[in-house]
């Protein structure tokens, strides 16, 4: 069985993001950059189902510029066999990704597809689902729990409610959330390692995609500063600065 594993280069989640000085962007000179958390956790589970011997080969795919490298060979030190790199400069939105992992998904012919529900830069929480569709996968998101069987996959997924679980028909795509696993440390024999193991590099064209973007960013600017709270005497002085000062009652 081949298992399929997209991931994505973010600022590290332990750095504090600034706007760029004209407001165009994020500012990403001299910033830490690292495996996006929710695609660690989809590398790890892949490599326990691997360990499990339910899956024979896992392939770490990535969109972006030549130092996304550096994430594919951190999950080809965690445990992935080969990567596949789709070199491209320009910032690809989710259904540009989607696309993208469509199409490498007809050239791999991966039974399972697993992707982090959704990346900490951009939070949209898109790209799994819009796979499954220009595919035609089943899919099952928000993954707590994955169970391989005979020509299925059983997913239980987090919702409002509670615990729901659905049992999809391979080839399906599942997103992982937070509590399906606690991903591993890479070892130093394994990073040594993985500089050896094949990286292919492909770029849209060669895939047959053309990348379109649909929404333009206007503007990056930091939250605007909390003012400091203060304390009243009294239930009457509280709501009198609702009702005078914050003009939230009437």
């Amino acid at each position: 069985m081949k298992v399929l594993v997209a991931i994505k280069r973010v600022v590290d989640y332990n750095v504090k993001v600034r706007p760029k000085a004209d407001g165009s962007d994020v500012d990403l000179n001299n910033v830490k950059m690292s495996l996006n958390p929710f695609c660690e956790i989809a590398v790890e589970e892949a490599v326990r189902l691997k360990e499990a011997g339910k899956v024979t080969e896992i392939i770490a795919v990535s969109v972006g510029a030549k130092v996304v490298q550096e994430q594919l060979r951190t999950a080809l030190a965690l445990g992935a066999d080969r990567a596949i790199m789709i070199e491209t400069d320009n910032n690809v939105q989710p259904l540009g990704v989607a696309k993208l992992l469509n199409a490498v998904v007809a050239k791999e012919s991966p039974d399972l597809v697993i992707l982090g529900k959704q990346s900490i830069d951009g939070d949209n929480n898109q790209t799994g689902q819009m796979l499954a569709a220009l595919s035609g996968m089943g899919q099952g998101t928000f993954a707590s729990n994955v169970e391989l069987g005979d020509g299925s996959v059983e997913v239980t997924r987090e919702v409002d409610g509670g615990l729901q679980t659905v049992s999809l028909k391979l080839p399906a795509v599942v997103t992982t959330d937070l509590r399906l696993n606690e991903p591993r440390y890479a070892s130093l024999p394994n990073i040594m390692k993985a500089k050896k193991k094949p990286l292919d590099i492909f770029t849209p064209e060669d895939l047959g995609v053309t990348l379109a973007a649909s929404v333009t960013t206007l503007s990056v600017e930091p939250p605007a500063e909390r003012q400091a709270g203060i304390k009243v005497a009294s239930v009457e002085e509280l709501v009198d600065k609702l009702r005078n000062e914050a003009k939230v009652i009437s």
